[in-house]
């Protein structure tokens, strides 16, 4: 029962031209993600740098407490 259910939702083509446009946006939108995906790597590695230069900044400032 289950094998026709699927066959009944799925339906391939019998002309195989009709996955070339498919086949063309898939590996658009694949190389666009893997494109933002390094963008976005190379933003998060600028933050943590700031981050760290931050972070450094206020060791230094605690490193001696003000007495009032």
């Amino acid at each position: 029962m289950f094998p026709y259910l699927i066959g009944f939702l799925v339906q391939f083509p019998q002309e195989k031209k009709y996955y070339i446009p498919a086949l063309i946006s898939l590996s658009f939108f694949v190389l666009l993600a893997v494109v933002v995906f390094f963008i976005f790597r190379k933003i998060n590695e600028k933050q943590v740098e700031q981050a760290k230069k931050l972070e450094e900044e206020i060791m230094k400032k605690n490193r001696f407490p003000h007495t009032d």
